[in-house]
């Protein structure tokens, strides 16, 4: 899947499981970033297929499915990697550590930099405003949210609310197709929400095509996600914990 913005194009394909490999390439330059690097040979094959060089990889966090293919690939491609620096030695080849409110350049093109921590320590997400889209890595899910691993609800809910912020027509890329079995326990939280089951039957009309459910928008997940709605922080410890025994 190909979506097109002035000057950029971002691309999508599955990596690993359930992962997505996400590729942004200026078209004026040709300079092109990994969105992490969850496999290394598949991301470098898609790079080659379309005839782009990869030029940077944007670690989100040090998680081995975001950070797996960061060392295979710099060798390949020499490369720059950018990602969180909170914590020292979690990324593979760290080239530029960069933390919240950092602002840096890709091809003439602003990208921001927020701290977004609940499912690791040092998650960070990248926005560039020129393609309209925000690179999420494991914070926000379609209709669902990363799991807290390292972080408490206070801060998940803290961060869903930076990018709550967001324009509402911003494209959401997360890393991930769990889309459906967040939807399902999604329903359990607000059954009746009439928006969350129109966006149910988009969702489930993709993955009956085979196709990614990734991107979605701001707006849509600020009306069907339940973790975007909680409404305290309390609330949304709660729902976390329903959806990690979710069955």
């Amino acid at each position: 899947m190909t979506d097109v913005s002035p000057n950029l194009e971002i691309t999508i394909f599955p990596c690993l499981s359930d992962n997505y490999g996400i590729l942004l390439l200026d078209k004026s330059t040709g300079q092109t970033t990994s969105i992490d690097s969850p496999d290394g040979e598949v991301i470098a094959a898609q790079c080659e297929k379309r005839g782009w060089t990869l030029t940077e990889i944007w670690n989100t966090h040090h998680h081995w499915d975001h950070t797996g293919g960061n060392l295979f690939l710099k060798e390949e491609y020499d490369l720059t990697i950018t990602g969180p620096d909170m914590i020292e030695g979690r990324i593979p080849g760290l080239d530029k550590g960069v933390g919240d409110g950092d602002e840096f350049d890709f091809a003439g093109h602003k990208v921001y930099v927020w701290h977004t921590p609940g499912h690791t320590k040092d998650h960070i997400v990248f926005y560039v405003p020129d393609a309209n889209a925000v690179f999420v890595g494991d914070t926000l899910f379609i209709m669902g949210c990363g799991r807290l691993f390292e972080g408490t609800p206070a801060q998940m809910r803290s961060s869903l609310q930076k990018l709550a912020e967001l324009p509402p027509e911003t494209k959401v890329y997360c890393a991930h197709e769990y889309t459906l079995s967040n939807a399902a326990f999604a329903l359990t939280v607000e059954p009746e929400n009439e928006a969350l089951l129109e966006a149910i039957k988009s969702a489930t009309l993709k993955r009956e095509k085979g196709e990614p459910t990734v991107p979605g928008t701001i707006e849509r997940e600020l009306a069907t996600n339940p973790f975007m709605r909680a409404e305290s922080d309390e609330a949304l410890g709660n729902i976390r914990s329903a959806k990690d025994n979710f069955q």
